[in-house]
C-alpha cells in the first residue's frame, strides 16, 4: 500500500470564533483509482491533535505511535483480509511523502523554512543571497543552473543575474539513505517541548535542522 500523510491546522469553532488550533492527521491510499483516493470515505483519519494552540515541537510526540505503526507495516508486515477475493494476504505499507503548507512543513520535516537555507530539497547547496537593503533572503535568479548546459538563458547577462553567465550545474538531490546519514550526525535529540529552543552547531550556515 502506498500512503500519503497530510496534516494542517483548522479551527473547529468556525472562522469567526476564538482562535483554536486543531490538527487532524490524515492518511490517503494511492493504490485506488484517482477518482476514489481523494474522496473522504477513502481517507483515514489516524489521529486528531487537539488545541487550543499549535503543537509545535510536540508534534513529534503525537506522531510517534503512528510512525511506529508505519514502520511495523513496512518491516514486519500485517495479515490482512481481502474482501474481493475472500482470503487473507500479507500487506506491506510505504509512506511515500507528506503534503503540507509551509508552517506545517517545518513541524513535520524538522527543517526551518526561513533564511537562505529554506529549501529542504537542496539545503545548503542552493544559491540564495541576502538583499542589500532589506536584509531578506532571495531566491531570484537561482533557477538558471537547472537549465540544460547549452540553454541560451545561461548566457543572458541582461535579463537575469546582471553581468553573470551561469556555469554551475544543478545541485545533487539527496536520497533517503544519504539524508538519514546526515541526520544521524545530530544524535543528542530531545523530542517535544522539553528540548527547548535547541540549536545544532552550524544552524543557518550549513544546515537548517531545528529538531
Amino acid at each position: 500500500m502506498r500512503l500519503r500523510l497530510c496534516t494542517d491546522r483548522f479551527n473547529p469553532l468556525g472562522s469567526f470564533a476564538a482562535p483554536y488550533s486543531c490538527w487532524p492527521v490524515i492518511l490517503t491510499v494511492y493504490n485506488l483509482p484517482s477518482g476514489m483516493c481523494m474522496k473522504p470515505k477513502f481517507m483515514f483519519l489516524s489521529m486528531v491533535i487537539p488545541g487550543p494552540s499549535s503543537p509545535g515541537r510536540n508534534i513529534d510526540v503525537c506522531l510517534h505511535p503512528l510512525i511506529n505503526e508505519l514502520m511495523q507495516l513496512w518491516s514486519s508486515r500485517a495479515l490482512t483480509y481481502d474482501i474481493s477475493r475472500k482470503q487473507n494476504f500479507v500487506m506491506r505499507a510505504a509512506l511515500m511523502w507528506t503534503i503540507n503548507d509551509f508552517p506545517a512543513y517545518v513541524m513535520v520535516s524538522s527543517w526551518s523554512t526561513h533564511g537562505k537555507l529554506a529549501c529542504l530539497y537542496y539545503m545548503e547547496n542552493n544559491k540564495a543571497f541576502t538583499l542589500t537593503n532589506e536584509g531578506e533572503a532571495s531566491f531570484f535568479y537561482c533557477h538558471c543552473r537547472f537549465l540544460p548546459s547549452n540553454h541560451r538563458y545561461r548566457k543572458n547577462r541582461n535579463n537575469f543575474f546582471v553581468g553573470r553567465v551561469e556555469k554551475d550545474v544543478a545541485p545533487p538531490h539527496l536520497s533517503g539513505e544519504e539524508l538519514l546519514d546526515v541526520m544521524s550526525e545530530y544524535s543528542d535529540i530531545v523530542f517535544g517541548l522539553q528540548s527547548g529552543k535547541q540549536k545544532f552547531p552550524g544552524f543557518g550556515l550549513t544546515h537548517n535542522w531545528v529538531k
